[in-house]
């Protein structure tokens, strides 16, 4: 058999409707300006799929940071991985402000968040070590624990009972096999909104002997009082092993950091494959998350914006009889119910007619009859902006439930 005919028949749950979705649903084409109101398709769309959730991708200091950077530096400087001929005085001193910031004695960058917290995971672990992760742990942990060779247990989104069995069965298991127990968890969890219980699993601390694993990327500049992160908003910081972010989210950028203990920072350093592979980040990088970073430290009122647009854009839509699950924080999940053919009438009646850019999830992200409108508030949005999205919502939440979508050609095209 031709290794490759299996591909054309079988696209994959999502790549099947490439021929209804690719370039508006799967791929659109954003453009101009990163801002709450960019152009889709030629026409202006009032956005809220962005995870620029402080508005620095435009800021005027961040855009001079990048600028000069970039004129000093080029893109190529330094050449080479960080262990042969790619380290600088810079990306030591990013690393040495973001470990402060977040409360850990050491950090370390990373060139991306996918392969980083793989390569983070792959590298701590061994086929004696256990896992217990939660279930709607991101892709890129789910990815990193497919090449662990050791025995790994999920328990339900957020179940601390569960957990706590599987605690039990990881304990067992690496008395017998001499290994270590990693807890991973996030404390944002990206699709849905709500934070990840770290306190509880902290609590678990008591009874059992394992290792923490937070992946932060939604909570980082977002979630407590500083921006540091939601082990600071639930006041357990000190008790996360490993601290995980990207600077995609708040930080509006490329790259992340991984920070905990200087010993285990230091074998991450000489081990982790992705860096010492892989070509160093560049300089205008780091001096761009430099800046970023101070912003975040000395501007709260980016954050305070931010959070003015999540409340008076949850209001709203409550108001109006939407549910945003159990977020409690930015990231507004509007859940609905619906098939995939609904789900693509009313995103493209959104579009279309209202000028209403946001991200749907579909199955089988998420179970299927259930359609997520995603909504990524920033400190860029206006109230204005909200008034005009909860509107919009209401008109085809009434759609979809007089079954309009359901019956449009749209709909039945996808045979469902």
């Amino acid at each position: 058999m031709d290794l490759f005919a299996k591909l054309k028949t079988n696209m994959g749950p999502l790549g099947k409707h490439s021929e209804f979705a690719d370039g508006y649903w799967s791929f659109p084409k954003l453009e101009g300006e990163i801002a709450p109101r960019m152009k889709f398709k030629g026409k202006e769309v009032l956005t809220w799929s962005l995870n620029n959730y402080l508005g620095l991708a435009n800021h005027p200091e961040v855009r001079k940071a990048d600028a000069d950077a970039a004129a000093k530096w080029g893109a190529a400087y330094p050449m080479g991985a960080r262990m042969m001929s790619g380290q600088t005085n810079l990306h030591e001193h990013l690393e040495d402000e973001l470990a402060a910031f977040v409360g850990k004695e050491k950090s370390y960058l990373l060139n991306y968040g996918y392969q980083g917290i793989m390569s983070v995971i792959d590298a701590i672990l061994n086929r004696n070590d256990v896992v217990v992760y939660d279930s709607e742990c991101h892709a890129c942990i789910i990815d990193a624990l497919r090449m662990h060779l050791g025995k790994r247990y999920v328990f339900p989104h957020n179940d601390i009972e569960s957990c706590e069995k599987q605690l039990e069965r990881a304990t067992k298991l690496a008395s017998e096999t001499g290994g270590g127990i990693l807890v991973i968890t996030e404390g944002v969890f990206g699709m849905t909104g709500d934070q990840g219980k770290l306190r509880e699993i902290c609590e678990l601390k008591k009874k059992f002997e394992f290792r923490l694993l937070v992946d932060d990327a939604h909570g980082f500049g977002t979630m407590g009082e500083t921006g540091a992160g939601t082990g600071e908003e639930q006041g357990i910081q000190d008790q996360i092993d490993l601290y995980f972010s990207t600077f995609a989210k708040s930080m509006a950028s490329i790259g992340a950091f991984i920070a905990g203990d200087a010993d285990v920072i230091l074998y991450l350093r000489y081990n982790m494959r992705s860096q010492i592979f892989a070509k160093s980040l560049p300089m205008l990088l780091v001096e761009g998350a430099l800046k970023r970073l101070e912003l975040l430290r000395s501007k709260p009122e980016l954050k305070d914006d931010l959070w003015k647009i999540v409340h008076a854009l949850r209001k709203g839509l409550h108001e109006n009889g939407f549910s945003t699950g159990k977020s409690n924080s930015p990231v507004t999940p509007v859940v609905l119910n619906g098939t995939v053919g609904e789900a693509a009438a009313l995103s493209m009646d959104l579009r279309e007619n209202y000028g209403i850019f946001c991200s749907v999830v579909i199955y089988p992200v998420v179970p299927k009859g259930m359609i997520i409108l995603r909504l990524i508030p920033t400190a860029v949005h206006t109230l204005s902006d909200v008034d005009e999205t909860v509107k919009a919502f209401a008109a085809v939440k009434d759609k979809l439930a007089s079954g309009i979508y359901k019956n449009s050609e749209l709909a039945l095209s996808f045979g469902e």
